[in-house]
């Protein structure tokens, strides 16, 4: 399917405003299938795995409708775990950046409830919860759903599985009929098609396929790295591999910019591709990128659509992505017509949960390992440089140069002090 533009559609200047802050240029494809359906009043049944961008997908619809004026609960958000139920409403205070009044709220167990009832007496729009706390707090009185228009059931295979089920029939009992019910789950079984058949009206059905990561010839690893050392990062990768040409990928046009402007302050040949680029700035950046005239091009996600170059020795996610199907496009552009490749994904604080579903979505191990340091490159330099010497002996014809050592030697140098003199001289140029 076609993915569409963000700018592409209908949403409010404070909205679009906030999309363009977070970094995001196109709707991943259960965003580009939902929001239009969702923001249409429609019931939906989204089939897409965790990491797709389902948050977005619901919680873009879920703000453009609160009608600030009105304190009351206008949409509940269930979730599965505590962990999630934080996670969406850290995105959906994001997307609200711009909408100044609008009060979402997470509750969930684990946290006192009286300061949820505090919140919620000063008046909520937004409410995401498990469903456990959501039944404690209707139970109380001190949660009223009557004024609710939107529900959104969030991973609803997993709370089926955690014995959320009754939870949530009942939570809906309290939520008035004439409602919209966005539902969203990676499997549907008969018990979720039994529940949207109970509680939903002509529901939109939309399915984003499930791609598996086929790359037996990528060598897959990521590092935990603070923000702030990424750059560091990546220059160390670089040397220590000895990469000729690689492409890095960031979530958005700021860090790209920002990347290639500290990657040529330490000397390399870099630059970057991005949506805000008119398409002739765009093809003069790529045509260096394949003639060689630049060994680094950084990239977001959109702009690198149709990129092939043969010849990529690594990819690097300087950001995790944020659609798990990102992943797979981003490192199939290294490892191509049977050579080995490798990717390297940094990964800042939380972006770890990311990584997890990148693991589960394509089924395969990313490996962790430890940030080089410098002595490291040091030794593995020496070791690659070594490594040149001995191809050389093996398969270079040496003679006229054994003939100018040999003149060193009669003059009374030692072929050890020879070696290690000129591997002082091509380390100090070299490395």
């Amino acid at each position: 399917m076609d993915q569409l533009l963000f700018e592409e559609l209908d949403l409010s200047k404070e909205m679009k405003k906030a999309i363009e802050d977070i970094g995001f240029e196109e709707a991943t494809p259960i965003q580009s299938l939902t929001i239009p359906h969702a923001l249409a009043g429609e019931d939906v049944i989204g089939q897409a795995q965790t990491g797709t961008g389902k948050t977005a997908a619901f919680g873009i619809p879920v703000l453009e409708k609160v009608y600030v004026p009105d304190n009351s609960v206008q949409a509940i958000v269930l979730c599965p775990t505590r962990e999630l139920c934080i996670q969406v409403a850290e995105e959906i205070v994001k997307l609200s950046k711009y909408m100044k009044k609008v009060k979402v709220l997470p509750i969930y167990g684990g946290q006192p409830i009286g300061r949820q009832i505090r919140a919620l007496n000063k008046g909520v729009h937004i409410v995401i919860g498990t469903p456990g706390r959501v039944m404690d707090h209707l139970q109380r009185g001190t949660l009223k759903l009557d004024g609710v228009e939107m529900v959104v059931l969030d991973e609803a295979d997993e709370m089926l599985d955690m014995g959320f089920r009754e939870d949530i029939e009942e939570i809906l009992r309290f939520v008035p009929k004439k409602r919209q019910t966005l539902l969203f789950s990676a499997t549907l079984s008969k018990d979720i098609l039994r529940l949207t058949k109970k509680y939903q009206k002509n529901p939109q059905f939309l399915k984003v396929p499930h791609h598996h990561l086929s790359a037996p010839k990528i060598d897959q690893s990521y590092f935990e790295v603070n923000e702030k050392m990424k750059a560091e990062l990546l220059s160390r990768l670089m040397d220590i591999h000895d990469i000729k040409l690689a492409l890095v990928f960031c979530n958005t046009k700021r860090r790209v910019d920002r990347l290639v402007k500290d990657l040529k302050t330490r000397g390399y040949f870099v630059d970057g591709i991005h949506g805000d680029m008119r398409q002739a700035q765009r093809d003069r950046v790529m045509n260096k990128y394949r003639n060689g005239k630049i060994d680094i091009l950084v990239a977001t996600d959109v702009a690198a659509r149709g990129i092939d170059v043969p010849d990529v020795e690594a990819v690097f996610n300087h950001d995790v992505p944020n659609d798990t199907e990102y992943y797979v496009h981003r490192i199939g552009r290294t490892g191509r017509a049977g050579k080995q490749g490798r990717s390297f994904t940094f990964v800042s604080g939380k972006e770890i949960y990311k990584l997890r579903d990148i693991q589960r979505y394509t089924k395969t191990k990313i490996k962790q390992e430890r940030i080089p340091s410098l002595g490291d490159i040091e030794k593995i330099k020496i070791d690659l440089l070594l490594e040149k010497v001995k191809n050389s002996i093996q398969n270079d014809n040496l003679d006229s140069y054994i003939h100018t050592v040999e003149g060193l030697i009669e003059i009374g140098f030692n072929s050890l002090d020879i070696s290690a003199a000129l591997l002082k001289i091509i380390k100090e140029k070299e490395l």
